[in-house]
């Protein structure tokens, strides 16, 4: 809003001093960021307390025992701080975005979608005092309706383009602000990029193995599928992850910082020339939402870190997975998510491997319990488990890892992660 109150003053022939600053990204997204902490700060304490007074339990109690790993008892802790950040992120978009983006909307959208997916279970799980909370085939058509319109209005939309490549000195005449363009240079692609590869480009159609009309109608669906695929894994990801205090939105929070860069280096035809990644025209406006959505997770993590005041449930869980995914696609990185995501790829893939070992081994077995884990998803095998270490594979810490340590060394992990995924602009 502040942003389109500009360009209005500017268009009328208003002029003062600093009314060209939101023509740069930089300082939008700064200035984004800031609203989006101030206000979680401020909105999370008097939502914590709205809902203490009412008692509104996430996943029930949450008692940790003291003899093993140092932890102190944490009871009737509330959930839905999944609102607290989206808010946050809310207010920071809509007062220095551009609005009238594309990108933009489909990140609002995304985000506002499966935080209403999340609202519903946590509301089954903490207010109807059912357990099983929302059905997960309804979560799952949830997520996959949204990856299908994500899809479509990345196939359909004439604003998403990718900039063919210009060479020689019409470079330097171009104009890099958000939305300008020549139609001519622009295409409808269904290219991404790839990790590792000095040429390091692919594209979906090569998938198909039909010419013409029909091949350029398989080339996309494809590409649908696997955008649908892409924004389920990365929702159900995070949602897996969100086990213990501050874990799910500390390495959102790196991962947002990152893709945060990408769009500002994307959405800049200067850059994204020098790096030689595609430049995609009015994508650099994706740096301002992440921008919002790290300034409002530092501020729920302020009550979300051990012991939580306040867990984000699945309201923010599948929110947070949603963005990264949408997101990624967006921007025709979601083939470098498996480094950028690389915590939330593990734990999926502990869970998935401890599922179908346990279901082999008490096949052959006679139905005795075995198990790759301890737990999973994996930061709780690092945890106490009355579990007998005969029926392990892989032998659990001794002793047992305090939260706030798991925690701790998974950003490490996370942030290791991020500085290998922004280093394959250069390594290829």
């Amino acid at each position: 809003m502040i942003y389109h109150l500009f360009q209005y003053l500017e268009k009328s022939g208003v002029d003062f001093p600093g009314i060209g600053l939101m023509h740069y990204l930089s300082v939008r997204a700064m200035l984004a960021s800031i609203v989006a902490v101030v206000f979680a700060l401020i909105f999370g304490k008097w939502f914590i307390n709205k809902l203490s007074g009412k008692k509104y339990i996430q996943e029930g109690e949450r008692i940790y025992d003291t003899q093993t790993a140092g932890q102190e008892k944490k009871n009737k802790t509330p959930g839905f701080g999944g609102v607290i950040f989206i808010l946050g992120i809310l207010c920071g978009t809509l007062l220095f975005a551009d609005l009238t983006n594309i990108y933009i909307i489909l990140l609002v959208f995304s985000m506002l979608w499966c935080g209403a997916l999340g609202f519903a279970d946590d509301y089954i799980k903490s207010v109807k005092k059912n357990k099983d909370g929302l059905p997960g085939k309804a979560k799952l058509l949830g997520q996959v309706i949204l990856g299908f319109v994500v899809g479509l209005t990345v196939w359909m939309s004439p604003d998403i383009v990718v900039r063919e490549k210009v060479e020689g000195p019409r470079q330097q005449e171009e104009v890099v602000t958000s939305g300008k363009y020549a139609h001519e240079d622009v295409v409808k692609s269904t290219k991404t990029t790839l990790p590792f590869i000095k040429n390091h480009e692919f594209n979906y159609k090569w998938l198909t193995p039909f010419k013409g009309r029909w091949g350029w109608y398989t080339k996309w669906a494809i590409y649908v599928f696997v955008i649908i695929f892409i924004i389920t894994a990365c929702s159900n990801g995070v949602n897996l992850t969100d086990g213990i205090d501050g874990l799910a939105g500390g390495t959102s929070a790196i991962v947002g910082v990152v893709l945060g860069i990408l769009a500002w280096l994307s959405g800049n035809l200067i850059n994204s020339n020098y790096l030689n990644i595609m430049y995609l025209p009015g994508s650099g406006e994706i740096s301002v939402f992440m921008a919002a959505m790290v300034g409002a997770l530092i501020g729920f993590l302020w009550y979300n870190c051990f012991p939580a005041d306040i867990f984000m449930g699945d309201t923010g869980s599948l929110s947070l997975g949603g963005i990264i995914g949408v997101s990624a696609v967006l921007l025709r990185k979601e083939l470098l998510l498996p480094v950028l995501c690389g915590i939330f790829f593990m734990e999926s893939l502990s869970v998935i491997l401890q599922t179908g070992y346990c279901k082999l081994y008490k096949r052959r077995h006679n139905g005795e319990p075995g198990r790759i884990w301890s737990r999973a998803p994996l930061h709780h095998h690092y945890q106490k488990n009355s579990i007998p270490e005969g029926y392990i594979k892989y032998p659990k810490p001794n002793p047992p890892h305090h939260e706030a340590r798991i925690t701790v060394r998974f950003w490490i992990v996370g942030i290791l992660l991020a500085v290998s995924t922004l280093a394959l602009l250069k390594i290829r």
